[in-house]
């Protein structure tokens, strides 16, 4: 799978459990007797927002992206394309969280709205992460693709070679 692809469908299942598990905590905390919670969850929502709009500002990769990246290995040939294996093996712990927190948001709705906030921050932050490594791929004329690696273990990937984008040349530079 490739990795931009990865990192696309990242955001957008880190956006879904936070929305799923933002309204399991709602109507977890619906049958209380008083508003404090959902004030508490929304306040901590908003938090999270804006630190992950904060934290993912910068158009370039964050730091562990550039290092997953520089430690990639060249190979001419394309890994297998396996995506739903790959997203299961790389999220179960997102998966296996929003099962848990969601699962018991009727009796504890306050794991859920906390999980929740983590999920939309990781979703905020790494919103930009497929354009920055999209852009280096085509600045290098590489693809990234993850590698079979242990689920419990850091990501691999394999740098294969790609079409190298090349800009037009303006008329204005060509005559300098």
């Amino acid at each position: 799978m490739g990795f931009v692809d990865f990192l696309r469908a990242s955001v957008l299942l880190f956006a879904g459990a936070a929305t799923a598990l933002a309204v399991v905590s709602v109507a977890g905390s619906a049958s209380a007797d008083t508003n404090t919670p959902v004030v508490f969850a929304l306040s901590w929502w908003t938090v999270a927002a804006i630190a992950g709009l904060w934290l993912g500002r910068r158009m370039g990769p964050t730091p562990g992206i550039e290092r997953l990246l520089a430690s990639a290995r060249a190979t001419n040939t394309l890994p297998e394309v396996e995506p739903g294996n790959v997203i299961v093996s790389r999220l179960w712990p997102l998966f296996v969280g929003t099962v848990l927190t969601g699962g018991i948001a009727f009796l504890i709705p306050q794991p859920a709205a906390i999980a929740a906030g983590y999920a939309l921050g990781v979703a905020l932050t790494w919103r930009r992460q497929a354009s920055a490594v999209q852009a280096i791929e085509d600045r290098d004329g590489v693809r990234f693709h993850l590698d079979k690696s242990s689920p419990f273990g850091a990501p691999k990937l394999v740098r294969t070679p790609w079409a190298r984008k090349i800009e037009p040349v303006s008329s204005s530079s060509a005559t300098s």
